[in-house]
Protein backbone atom coordinates (compact mmCIF):
# COMPACT_ATOMS: atom_id res chain seq x y z
CA UNK A 1 0.00 0.00 0.00
CA UNK A 2 1.40 3.52 -0.78
CA UNK A 3 1.11 5.88 1.91
CA UNK A 4 1.41 8.74 -0.09
CA UNK A 5 -1.58 7.70 -1.95
CA UNK A 6 -3.59 7.35 1.26
CA UNK A 7 -2.38 10.65 2.53
CA UNK A 8 -3.84 11.76 -0.74
CA UNK A 9 -7.15 10.47 0.07
CA UNK A 10 -6.97 11.21 3.71
CA UNK A 11 -6.40 14.86 3.21
CA UNK A 12 -9.65 15.24 0.73
CA UNK A 13 -12.01 13.87 3.76
CA UNK A 14 -13.34 16.72 6.17
CA UNK A 15 -11.47 16.91 9.54
CA UNK A 16 -14.41 14.96 11.29
CA UNK A 17 -13.95 11.43 8.81
CA UNK A 18 -10.20 11.95 9.17
CA UNK A 19 -9.31 9.81 12.27
CA UNK A 20 -11.89 6.81 11.99
CA UNK A 21 -10.70 6.87 8.10
CA UNK A 22 -7.41 6.54 8.67
CA UNK A 23 -7.47 4.56 11.35
CA UNK A 24 -8.78 2.12 9.21
CA UNK A 25 -6.47 2.70 6.39
CA UNK A 26 -3.63 2.12 8.68
CA UNK A 27 -5.34 -1.10 10.05
CA UNK A 28 -5.78 -2.37 5.96
CA UNK A 29 -1.99 -2.00 5.99
CA UNK A 30 -1.17 -3.74 8.55
CA UNK A 31 -3.57 -6.81 7.44
CA UNK A 32 -2.02 -6.86 4.26
CA UNK A 33 1.71 -7.15 6.05
CA UNK A 34 3.14 -3.52 5.11
CA UNK A 35 4.20 -2.63 8.65
CA UNK A 36 6.26 0.74 7.30
CA UNK A 37 2.39 1.99 5.36
CA UNK A 38 0.81 0.87 8.51
CA UNK A 39 3.44 3.29 10.75
CA UNK A 40 3.45 5.67 8.69
CA UNK A 41 -0.32 5.95 7.90
CA UNK A 42 -1.09 6.03 11.61
CA UNK A 43 1.40 8.93 12.04
CA UNK A 44 -0.74 11.62 10.16
CA UNK A 45 -2.26 14.18 11.91
CA UNK A 46 -6.04 15.04 11.72
CA UNK A 47 -6.06 18.37 9.93
CA UNK A 48 -7.78 21.51 11.66
CA UNK A 49 -11.02 22.55 10.12
CA UNK A 50 -8.63 25.52 8.89
CA UNK A 51 -5.91 23.95 7.25
CA UNK A 52 -8.41 21.40 5.56
CA UNK A 53 -9.86 24.41 3.94
CA UNK A 54 -6.86 25.58 3.27
CA UNK A 55 -5.81 22.16 1.35
CA UNK A 56 -9.21 22.72 -0.60
CA UNK A 57 -7.66 25.47 -1.84
CA UNK A 58 -4.13 24.34 -2.52
CA UNK A 59 -5.68 21.51 -5.00
CA UNK A 60 -6.93 24.20 -7.23
CA UNK A 61 -3.80 24.34 -9.29
CA UNK A 62 -4.46 27.83 -10.93
CA UNK A 63 -4.69 29.84 -7.56
CA UNK A 64 -2.40 27.69 -5.86
CA UNK A 65 0.23 28.79 -8.58
CA UNK A 66 -1.12 32.42 -8.47
CA UNK A 67 -0.43 32.49 -4.88
CA UNK A 68 3.48 30.93 -5.24
CA UNK A 69 4.05 33.12 -8.06
CA UNK A 70 3.68 35.99 -6.10
CA UNK A 71 5.65 34.18 -2.78
CA UNK A 72 8.41 34.75 -5.45
CA UNK A 73 7.65 38.05 -6.23
CA UNK A 74 7.96 39.48 -2.83
CA UNK A 75 10.47 37.26 -1.79
CA UNK A 76 12.66 38.87 -4.76
CA UNK A 77 11.15 42.51 -4.13
CA UNK A 78 12.67 41.62 -0.23
CA UNK A 79 16.18 40.78 -1.70
CA UNK A 80 16.39 43.38 -4.50
CA UNK A 81 14.89 46.06 -2.02
CA UNK A 82 12.99 47.40 -5.24
CA UNK A 83 10.53 49.53 -3.45
CA UNK A 84 7.98 50.33 -6.04
CA UNK A 85 7.90 46.53 -7.02
CA UNK A 86 7.47 46.15 -3.17
CA UNK A 87 4.44 48.68 -2.72
CA UNK A 88 2.96 46.74 -5.83
CA UNK A 89 2.94 43.47 -4.74
CA UNK A 90 1.71 44.39 -1.13
CA UNK A 91 -1.46 45.77 -2.22
CA UNK A 92 -1.63 42.85 -4.77
CA UNK A 93 -0.87 40.64 -1.80
CA UNK A 94 -3.95 41.65 -0.08
CA UNK A 95 -6.55 41.15 -2.70
CA UNK A 96 -4.92 37.88 -3.52
CA UNK A 97 -5.48 36.52 -0.23
CA UNK A 98 -8.78 38.09 0.44
CA UNK A 99 -9.62 36.60 -2.89
CA UNK A 100 -8.76 33.05 -2.42
CA UNK A 101 -10.09 32.83 1.27
CA UNK A 102 -13.32 33.82 0.03
CA UNK A 103 -12.70 31.22 -2.88
CA UNK A 104 -11.91 28.93 0.20
CA UNK A 105 -15.12 29.60 1.83
CA UNK A 106 -17.13 28.58 -1.25
CA UNK A 107 -15.14 25.14 -1.67
CA UNK A 108 -15.79 24.40 1.57
CA UNK A 109 -19.66 24.79 1.11
CA UNK A 110 -19.29 22.79 -2.07
CA UNK A 111 -17.79 19.94 -0.16
CA UNK A 112 -20.91 20.13 2.56
CA UNK A 113 -19.05 21.89 5.25
CA UNK A 114 -19.39 25.51 5.51
CA UNK A 115 -17.25 27.32 7.64
CA UNK A 116 -17.51 30.53 10.36
CA UNK A 117 -15.94 33.60 9.21
CA UNK A 118 -13.10 32.99 12.05
CA UNK A 119 -12.01 29.79 10.66
CA UNK A 120 -11.95 31.93 7.06
CA UNK A 121 -9.42 34.19 8.86
CA UNK A 122 -7.30 31.28 9.86
CA UNK A 123 -7.46 30.24 6.24
CA UNK A 124 -6.06 33.70 5.31
CA UNK A 125 -3.23 33.22 7.92
CA UNK A 126 -2.52 30.70 6.55
CA UNK A 127 -2.45 31.91 2.95
CA UNK A 128 -0.29 34.83 4.44
CA UNK A 129 2.29 32.00 6.20
CA UNK A 130 3.09 30.53 2.58
CA UNK A 131 3.69 33.54 1.07
CA UNK A 132 6.39 34.98 3.53
CA UNK A 133 8.11 30.68 4.21
CA UNK A 134 8.72 28.48 1.31
CA UNK A 135 8.58 25.80 3.78
CA UNK A 136 5.00 26.39 4.75
CA UNK A 137 4.13 27.27 0.93
CA UNK A 138 5.46 23.90 0.35
CA UNK A 139 3.34 22.22 2.33
CA UNK A 140 0.30 24.22 1.41
CA UNK A 141 0.64 23.48 -2.19
CA UNK A 142 1.09 19.31 -0.94
CA UNK A 143 -2.34 19.40 0.60
CA UNK A 144 -0.97 18.38 4.00
CA UNK A 145 -1.09 21.34 5.92
CA UNK A 146 -2.69 20.27 9.59
CA UNK A 147 -2.85 23.24 11.45
CA UNK A 148 -2.33 27.30 11.26
CA UNK A 149 1.54 28.21 11.30
CA UNK A 150 3.08 31.34 12.68
CA UNK A 151 2.55 33.95 10.14
CA UNK A 152 6.67 35.53 9.52
CA UNK A 153 7.05 38.98 7.80
CA UNK A 154 10.80 38.38 7.58
CA UNK A 155 10.59 36.32 4.22
CA UNK A 156 13.70 33.62 4.45
CA UNK A 157 13.57 33.21 0.95
CA UNK A 158 15.53 36.65 1.16
CA UNK A 159 19.03 36.53 1.94
CA UNK A 160 20.21 39.43 4.55
CA UNK A 161 22.42 42.05 3.98
CA UNK A 162 25.26 41.11 6.40
CA UNK A 163 25.22 37.89 4.58
CA UNK A 164 24.98 39.68 1.07
CA UNK A 165 28.61 41.58 1.80
CA UNK A 166 30.22 38.45 3.23
CA UNK A 167 29.41 36.62 0.43
CA UNK A 168 30.59 39.39 -2.12
CA UNK A 169 33.55 40.21 0.14
CA UNK A 170 35.06 36.58 -0.71
CA UNK A 171 34.85 36.90 -4.42
CA UNK A 172 36.33 40.14 -4.65
CA UNK A 173 40.52 41.14 -4.02
CA UNK A 174 40.53 43.10 -0.64
CA UNK A 175 41.96 46.53 -1.92
CA UNK A 176 41.93 49.56 0.21
CA UNK A 177 39.02 51.75 -0.93
CA UNK A 178 39.55 55.46 -1.56
CA UNK A 179 39.23 57.36 1.16
CA UNK A 180 36.43 60.14 -0.91
CA UNK A 181 34.76 56.66 -1.32
CA UNK A 182 34.63 55.69 2.47
CA UNK A 183 31.45 57.92 3.44
CA UNK A 184 29.50 57.43 0.71
CA UNK A 185 29.73 53.55 1.23
CA UNK A 186 28.78 53.22 4.62
CA UNK A 187 25.70 55.64 3.67
CA UNK A 188 24.44 54.23 1.59
CA UNK A 189 24.91 50.34 3.56
CA UNK A 190 22.95 52.26 6.16
CA UNK A 191 20.65 53.77 3.79
CA UNK A 192 19.94 49.85 2.32
CA UNK A 193 19.52 49.16 6.10
CA UNK A 194 17.06 51.35 7.23
CA UNK A 195 15.26 50.37 4.03
CA UNK A 196 15.03 46.61 4.75
CA UNK A 197 13.73 47.69 8.11
CA UNK A 198 11.26 50.02 6.46
CA UNK A 199 10.11 47.54 4.34
CA UNK A 200 9.88 44.85 7.02
CA UNK A 201 7.74 47.48 8.90
CA UNK A 202 5.63 48.01 5.76
CA UNK A 203 5.10 44.47 5.63
CA UNK A 204 4.24 44.01 8.73
CA UNK A 205 1.84 46.72 8.70
CA UNK A 206 0.65 46.28 5.41
CA UNK A 207 -0.49 42.39 7.31
CA UNK A 208 -1.93 44.24 9.81
CA UNK A 209 -3.94 46.65 8.20
CA UNK A 210 -5.20 43.38 5.79
CA UNK A 211 -6.21 41.60 8.91
CA UNK A 212 -8.06 44.54 10.17
CA UNK A 213 -10.23 44.92 7.05
CA UNK A 214 -10.75 40.90 7.00
CA UNK A 215 -12.26 41.71 10.18
CA UNK A 216 -14.26 44.86 9.34
CA UNK A 217 -15.48 42.59 6.47
CA UNK A 218 -16.24 39.94 8.35
CA UNK A 219 -18.00 42.07 11.42
CA UNK A 220 -20.29 44.02 8.32
CA UNK A 221 -21.16 40.41 6.97
CA UNK A 222 -21.88 39.45 10.29
CA UNK A 223 -24.31 43.17 10.65
CA UNK A 224 -26.03 42.23 7.98
CA UNK A 225 -26.93 38.69 8.55
CA UNK A 226 -27.79 39.74 12.28
CA UNK A 227 -30.08 42.22 10.39
CA UNK A 228 -31.69 40.08 8.31
CA UNK A 229 -32.40 37.36 10.80
CA UNK A 230 -33.67 40.41 12.86
CA UNK A 231 -36.06 41.45 10.17
CA UNK A 232 -37.37 37.97 9.81
CA UNK A 233 -37.90 37.92 13.13
CA UNK A 234 -39.60 40.55 13.50
CA UNK A 235 -41.78 39.55 10.47
CA UNK A 236 -42.31 36.28 12.70
CA UNK A 237 -43.61 38.53 15.48
CA UNK A 238 -46.04 40.71 13.30
CA UNK A 239 -47.41 37.61 12.13
CA UNK A 240 -47.38 35.54 15.07
CA UNK A 241 -49.47 38.74 16.87
CA UNK A 242 -51.75 39.14 14.22
CA UNK A 243 -52.66 35.32 14.00
CA UNK A 244 -52.47 35.51 18.45
CA UNK A 245 -55.33 38.00 17.67
CA UNK A 246 -57.17 36.42 15.32
CA UNK A 247 -57.28 33.02 17.51
CA UNK A 248 -57.94 35.30 20.80
CA UNK A 249 -61.04 36.69 19.12
CA UNK A 250 -61.57 33.51 18.12
CA UNK A 251 -61.78 31.99 21.42
CA UNK A 252 -63.80 34.71 22.86
CA UNK A 253 -66.37 33.76 19.98
CA UNK A 254 -66.11 30.28 21.00
CA UNK A 255 -66.89 30.89 24.84
CA UNK A 256 -69.65 32.82 23.56
CA UNK A 257 -70.92 30.15 21.85
CA UNK A 258 -70.74 27.68 24.69
CA UNK A 259 -72.46 30.05 26.90
CA UNK A 260 -75.03 29.90 24.34
CA UNK A 261 -74.85 26.18 23.47
CA UNK A 262 -75.00 25.53 27.75
CA UNK A 263 -78.34 27.67 27.93
CA UNK A 264 -80.01 26.08 25.33
CA UNK A 265 -78.99 22.74 26.65
CA UNK A 266 -80.40 23.65 30.05
CA UNK A 267 -83.72 25.05 28.34
CA UNK A 268 -83.72 21.97 26.49
CA UNK A 269 -83.45 19.61 29.42
CA UNK A 270 -86.13 21.74 31.25
CA UNK A 271 -88.22 21.27 28.64
CA UNK A 272 -87.56 17.28 28.08
CA UNK A 273 -88.41 17.04 31.70
CA UNK A 274 -91.52 18.88 31.53
CA UNK A 275 -92.37 16.50 28.26
CA UNK A 276 -91.49 13.72 30.27
CA UNK A 277 -93.91 13.88 33.24
CA UNK A 278 -96.74 14.62 30.59
CA UNK A 279 -96.06 11.81 29.33
CA UNK A 280 -95.97 9.82 31.50
CA UNK A 281 -98.72 11.83 32.98
CA UNK A 282 -100.91 10.71 29.72
CA UNK A 283 -100.28 7.08 29.75
CA UNK A 284 -101.18 6.89 33.42
CA UNK A 285 -104.35 8.31 32.26
CA UNK A 286 -104.24 6.11 29.57
CA UNK A 287 -104.17 2.87 31.81
CA UNK A 288 -106.78 4.41 34.48
CA UNK A 289 -109.58 4.39 31.42
CA UNK A 290 -108.21 1.53 29.62
CA UNK A 291 -109.03 -0.37 33.02
CA UNK A 292 -112.50 1.40 33.59
CA UNK A 293 -114.00 -0.13 30.00
CA UNK A 294 -112.92 -3.27 31.31
CA UNK A 295 -114.25 -3.18 33.97
CA UNK A 296 -118.02 -2.63 32.64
Amino acid sequence: MDADDVAEDLYRLPPVQFTAARNARAAEAKRAGDAAAARRIAAFHKPTLAAWVSNLLARQKEEAGQLLELAEALREAHRTLDPEQFRTLSHQQHVVIAGLARQAGGLARQAGQPVSPSVLHEVEQILHAALADPEVAGQWAGGRLTKVPAVSTDFPGATPLAQVSKKDAKHEEPTPAPASRKAPDAAEGKRRVRLKEAMKAATEAAAEAGRREDDLRRAEEEHEQATARRSAAAGRVTLLTAQLGEAEEERRAAVEAADEASVRVRDAAREQRAAQRKSVTASRGVERLSGGDSGR
